[in-house]
């Protein structure tokens, strides 16, 4: 159903709000309402900060259905031959645009509808082949990339999939699979990952809601069809209000593209500002009930955060690539680069890390299509560990191929060398640390899920605001649930020396797993350990925390090597190779693992929260002297006060 035009006589019933004013108790109560809150099936990351390592939860590797397979590697076959002949990367690089035949062109191959079903025109790929496919055209340009993930992954399909009506699904997603590009339109100027203070209003007005309202880095947004809006509904009479979900059509009276943005990297991404005035869409175009918005988001999230480690995994296979190539052909003091240790180790890390990442992925994305476990911390922890893997191993490519590598791609070939975007890679993969939560958001998120289970327990007992008797009933249930799982935490597995011995091959990787099931119980302890010491305050240790969840990323990934190294031994596919590789990247995890316990009760936190508020106060602005600052005049944030446009439409719809 498409939205009605303006009716000029109409009025909505009431005014857009000005923005939400609430307070930091406010804004997580809002956060706390939209996560899921029940464990209805098994989590092996959950298991594992519980200090529970349930590798049967994992092993043996899940597979897709031979069938899945089949189509999904005959999709693959067609979308590799686009890309090496239809996609002109360095052209998108210099134009900073995708040139609409490329768009039609994956428009044509299905590539729109990977993920939808094909009762409604898509190509119904799995989980783990729609990731395989990004991470192949994400090589291509991750511009591309990005343009079809957000389409699918968190625009229109994702949402309507899991909670949209018959009719939603019928009128939008033949639409989506094959023609009309779709967005997720959450951002505003002064609202990033707390939602509380979301300004966009949707005022209902018999069978329409009227939106008003501007969002930012629209991605998608300057060529949809199709978004999916978060809007703040106004409580009333007959309306629940809240945060609310949409179908809105970009073509509607009202809406307007006011700027597309341009970025350090991903410069083909059609990235913007959009403003709603009076926009009028019909109740029929709402996705589930009012106020559900925030926890459609985040359970499309669960599975849709998947598509960036899918990106990064594409992105280490080109590093791992070309380090090989240059790093055998480039010598230094007669041998080598490769050669030399100082080299080597990068080479390895690369190597090793890409491994891993795609351990992770496809573990994931298997286990997200078998819908028997709970993978909403499994993709956190593959989003935070892919995007900041994947960072680190570009920025060592950078470094060993030296100068050039700092040299763009255009100035090597216009000189006669080859042209290896190395530069354009580091630069293009920078988002993936801030897209879909940042790492210190995602920090934030992962280790709310981790703790739950100590929240469940013992929540009255840290909260202000419960009463005498609410802790005291508190305390009794925390008793017994400590009472019982504290004497788990002491022996397990991991210190008999025969565990996982199915992993024993030419090289032995039952060491890494009895590692991995010792640190889950360490790690497990340590979260105990804190909750005791700061009890309510827990919240505020950021730091403790993000160290908590990299311990436990560092350990599903160890995790997910091992499991696929044995996969792939048991399906003769370089199983030894596959070993040698796992075994590598649990050596250099484990080093970082302890070096991050060490500094969960070693740190510099209270002596930076002390620097930073001399910081905020001014105290050391005689160190800013001496430089020119070369930023421009007006505001930090800009100006986002509903009302019409004053700016040209940009829109620029592809057909």
């Amino acid at each position: 159903m498409s939205a009605s035009p303006v009716k000029p006589s109409a009025q909505p019933s009431a005014q857009p709000s000005a923005k939400p004013t609430v307070t930091e108790r406010e804004a997580r109560q809002v956060a706390e309402a939209a996560r899921e809150q029940g464990w209805r099936k098994p989590s092996f990351a959950k298991e594992l900060f519980l200090g529970r390592f349930r590798l049967d939860l994992i092993h043996p590797h899940p597979l897709p259905p031979t069938e899945d397979a089949r189509r999904g590697e005959e999709f693959l076959a067609a979308l590799r031959d686009f890309c090496e002949t239809k996609i002109d990367a360095a052209r998108i690089e210099r134009e900073a645009r995708i040139p609409d035949e490329v768009v039609n062109g994956l428009k044509e191959l299905g590539a729109l509808g990977m993920k939808i079903d094909t009762k409604y025109g898509g190509l119904g790929l799995t989980q783990v082949y729609y990731n395989k496919a990004l991470a192949l055209v994400g090589s291509a340009n991750p511009a591309l990339g990005a343009l079809l993930s957000a389409h699918q992954s968190i625009g229109v399909p994702q949402p309507l999939k899991l909670f949209g009506t018959q009719e939603q699904k019928d009128e939008f997603l033949p639409r989506c699979a094959r023609t009309d590009i779709s967005a997720f339109l959450l951002t505003e100027p002064d609202v990033g990952s707390d939602p509380a203070r979301l300004a966009t209003s949707a005022v209902p007005d018999g069978d329409d809601y009227v939106l008003d309202g501007v969002k930012l880095w629209t991605t998608n947004g300057v060529v949809a069809d199709l978004l999916v809006v978060m809007a703040r509904v106004p409580k009333s009479e007959g309306h629940k209000g809240g945060i609310t979900a949409f179908v809105v059509e970009t073509a509607s009276e009202g809406v307007t593209v006011e700027h597309r943005n341009a970025f350090m990297g991903l410069r083909g991404l059609e990235n913007g500002v959009t403003r709603f005035h009076q926009v009028r869409v019909p109740a029929a175009n709402r996705i589930g009930p009012e106020g559900a918005g925030l926890k459609i988001a985040l359970t499309t999230l669960n599975t849709g955060r998947l598509s960036l480690p899918a990106m990064c995994v594409g992105a280490g296979k080109w590093c791992l690539k070309i380090a090989r190539e240059w790093s055998a052909v480039r010598e230094q003091w007669g041998k080598p680069v490769a050669l030399h240790e100082a080299v080597g180790a990068k080479i390895s890390f690369i190597a090793a890390t890409t491994f891993a990442l795609e351990a992770v992925l496809d573990l994931s994305s298997q286990m997200a299509d078998e819908n028997r476990n709970d993978i909403r911390i499994e993709a956190a922890l593959a989003k935070l560990y892919g995007s900041e893997m994947a960072w680190l191993m570009a920025d060592e490519l950078v470094q060993i191929r030296g100068g050039r590598g700092f040299e763009t791609a255009e100035s090597l070939a216009a000189r006669g060398e080859r042209a290896v975007p190395a530069e354009q890679v580091l630069r293009d993969l920078r988002i993936n640390r801030i897209f879909e939560g940042s790492t210190e958001i995602m920090h934030l998120l992962i280790a709310r899920e981790a703790v739950d289970a100590h929240l469940t327990v013992a929540g009255d007992l840290i909260d202000p605001d419960k009463s005498l008797s609410d802790k005291a009933k508190a305390g009794a249930n925390a008793g017994v649930f400590y009472a019982k799982w504290l004497p788990k935490l002491v022996t397990g597995a991991g210190q008999l020396p025969r565990s996982y011995a199915e992993f024993k091959h030419e090289v032995d990787l039952s060491p890494h797993l009895r590692y991995v099931e010792r640190s889950a119980r360490k790690l497990a302890r340590s979260t105990f350990y804190a909750m005791s010491r700061w009890q309510g305050r827990m919240e505020t240790k950021q730091g403790f925390l993000g160290r908590i969840v990299d311990i436990g990323a560092e350990l599903f990934a160890m995790s997910a090597a091992c499991v696929r190294a044995e996969l792939l031994r048991a399906q003769g596919e370089n199983g030894r190779e596959a070993y040698q590789l796992a075994d590598a990247f649990c050596r250099q995890a484990r080093v970082r693992v302890e070096e991050l316990f060490g500094r969960l009760w070693t740190n510099t936190d209270d002596v930076d929260r002390a620097v930073v508020k001399g910081v905020l106060a001014g105290t050391y602005t005689w160190l800013e002297e001496g430089v020119v600052d070369l930023s421009g005049e007006g505001p930090w944030i800009a100006d986002a006060t509903p009302g019409p446009a004053k700016q040209e439409n940009v829109h620029r719809p592809i057909r």
